[in-house]
């Protein structure tokens, strides 16, 4: 890791036309451009099937940036000056127009920039996109960035480590969760480790359940294909929510500014994942999933899973993790609970509702305290009440988009917000019994609800801390 920008770059952004790209990666360089976070120099290559010219792909940054960004930069034609594409395809036996681009780029920017190449491309063409990166000859001194998910099984997984190792030095990949560059994600090591008044209760000792809580209001129509052949366990469950449960089970780290510490806390607490067992999982598919066009009659995928996982280490054995997203749900949400065991003493017995910690992983966040208090008046009744400190009204503070914070955390060397080859073989092992025989059906429910009503027994006694 370096604590500076390198002098110069080109960013080789595969499947530049994409969806991801258009909402994500695209408003994240412009971002970043416009904070003065990149080089001095930068040239964006994107790279893609089709033949475009510079000047269309320009229009299309530009709608990118104006339907899913901060809308038409002041400095727009400087911008579009910058970017280029390379059509033609991108495969071992046909590298198309990406090489003969890429030297321009270079030879127009001078002397050596550095060259990230972001492979934001269906996951079945990581494998062939990084053979034919290494064919090429366009891997030296590059740093490359994988987006999620990274193999869609244990095996699948091996056999993309296997590729890249084969091919790249491991401090050139980056494993993006876009969910660990969140600043309400990064906000937890901080509430917790630089506040007893949080972090004096993040234990069992305190604790009597976790809860991981994602739910979303969006649909599925406009990426049908993509998450009929995926569903929202592997698409969300192994990835953002164990990265968030990894984040919360980690030990302290020594330096938590040091990236290999960071990275080593988090893949223990993934090592010490239980792996799942199906009874502890609830799937769900919503009602009319299957008549979207590109899904199948009969399909079996899920657009809701809840889960309770257990993590067998010595700060948290015997407290249960439990996690739930899902599509289509009455209300969409990202926050982490502590659910507080009952206090001793005389009123132990009479709080209507545990206290909580609830953070929200919202934007810039939020912390609540789910408290019991006196109910005004002459007798001493007891009420429940939350007291709550948005996180985006901190002086001097200014947030960042997530997709802008890793690609900016690329720029510098920094991998401590990234997933590891090891941390994402033990995510795999823990998911694995999903995967085979005994993964349960989805579950009916209906769009608006707040998935199948089975998936309150795992939340149980307590119940969903996020609901109407």
């Amino acid at each position: 890791m370096t604590d500076q920008l390198p002098e110069s770059v080109v960013v080789v952004l595969f499947g530049a036309t994409g969806d991801l790209s258009r909402r994500m990666v695209l408003p994240a360089l412009l971002e970043l451009h416009a904070r003065s976070l990149l080089p001095r120099e930068w040239v964006l290559v994107g790279a893609g099937r089709g033949h475009r010219s510079d000047e269309e792909f320009a229009a299309e940054v530009l709608a990118s940036a104006e339907e899913f960004g901060a809308g038409r930069p002041d400095d727009w034609d400087e911008i579009a000056g910058r970017l280029r594409f390379a059509g033609g395809g991108f495969s071992v036996d046909d590298p198309g127009e990406l090489p003969d681009v890429l030297a321009r780029a270079r030879e127009d920017i001078g002397g050596t920039p550095a060259v990230v190449h972001f492979l934001a491309v269906p996951p079945e063409a990581f494998e062939p996109t990084t053979r034919a990166l290494g064919q090429h000859g366009l891997t030296e001194g590059a740093r490359v960035v994988y987006e999620k998910p990274y193999g869609t099984s244990a095996d699948s997984f091996a056999a993309l480590e296997r590729t890249v190792q084969d091919v790249l030095d491991e401090d050139q990949v980056f494993r993006i969760d876009h969910f660990l560059g969140k600043e309400a994600v990064q906000n937890l090591y901080v509430l917790r480790f630089a506040n007893e008044l949080v972090g004096g209760m993040w234990s069992r000792e305190h604790v009597a359940q976790v809860q991981i809580d994602v739910p979303e209001t969006l649909d599925v129509a406009d990426r049908a294909d993509f998450y009929d052949a995926t569903g929202a366990a592997l698409d969300m469950l192994v990835t953002h929510l164990f990265q968030v449960a990894a984040q919360v089970a980690m030990e302290p780290p020594a330096d938590l500014r040091d990236a290999d510490q960071l990275l080593a806390a988090r893949e223990d607490a993934i090592a010490h994942f239980r792996p799942i067992d199906p009874d502890d999982v609830v799937l769900g598919q919503f009602t009319g999933y299957r008549d979207i066009d590109g899904v199948a009659d009969d399909s079996r995928t899920d657009t809701f899973v809840a889960a309770r996982l257990w993590v067998d280490n010595e700060r948290w054995r015997g407290v249960p993790f439990v996690m739930r997203t899902g599509k289509r749900m009455a209300a969409s949400a990202q926050q982490v609970t502590l659910v507080l065991r009952s206090p001793s003493g005389p009123l132990s017995e009479e709080a209507e509702e545990p206290n909580t910690i609830r953070v929200s992983l919202t934007g810039a966040g939020s912390l609540a305290f789910g408290v019991t208090v006196k109910t005004p008046g002459p007798d001493l009744g007891l009420s429940a009440a939350a007291a709550r400190l948005e996180l985006d009204d901190v002086e001097e503070g200014d947030s960042i988009a997530p997709y802008a914070s890793l690609l900016h955390d690329v720029l510098l060397g920094d991998r401590s917000l990234f997933t590891t080859a090891s941390g994402l073989a033990a995510a795999f092992d823990a998911f694995a019994p999903l995967q085979g025989e005994d993964r349960p059906d989805p579950l009916p429910y209906e769009p608006g609800s707040w998935g199948p009503a089975e998936a309150d027994r795992l939340a149980a006694p307590h119940g969903w801390v996020v609901r109407d």
